[in-house]
This record gives structure tokens, C-alpha cells and sequence, in this order.
């Protein structure tokens, strides 16, 4: 048997392994909610910005940027 299985077989059947096995979950649900929540943000940031230079380019077209 692998030491990866043994390692497995006795954290399942400790308490103490069953927790850590909820707790890394919990951290891997965490970890997704924080990076969709950036790629949520960045997404309206980036809209956020466009809206901005766009209409400061229809104030005045030869500012930089504006092409």
C-alpha cells in the first residue's frame, strides 16, 4: 500500500483528519469565491474606465489617448 493511501486510511478514521479534510474544503470554496469575486471587480473596473475615456475623448478629442 502506498504511503499516500495509508496516509489517507488513518486520516479518515481520526477525528482530527475528518476536520482537516472540512477545514481544506472550506478553504478551496473561500479560495474560489475570492478569485471570482476579482475577476468580477476587474471586469467593472475595466468597463469603469472605458466609460470615463470615452467620454473625455467626446469632450476633447485630441486629448492622449483618444484616436
Amino acid at each position: 500500500m502506498t504511503l499516500i493511501a495509508k496516509l489517507g486510511g488513518r486520516l479518515a478514521r481520526e477525528e482530527d483528519g475528518a476536520a482537516l479534510v472540512e477545514y481544506t474544503v472550506l478553504l478551496g470554496i473561500l479560495v474560489v469565491a475570492v478569485i471570482a469575486s476579482i475577476a468580477l471587480i476587474g471586469t467593472w473596473v475595466s468597463g469603469q474606465w472605458d466609460t470615463l475615456k470615452t467620454d473625455l475623448c467626446a469632450q476633447d478629442d485630441t486629448a492622449a489617448g483618444c484616436t
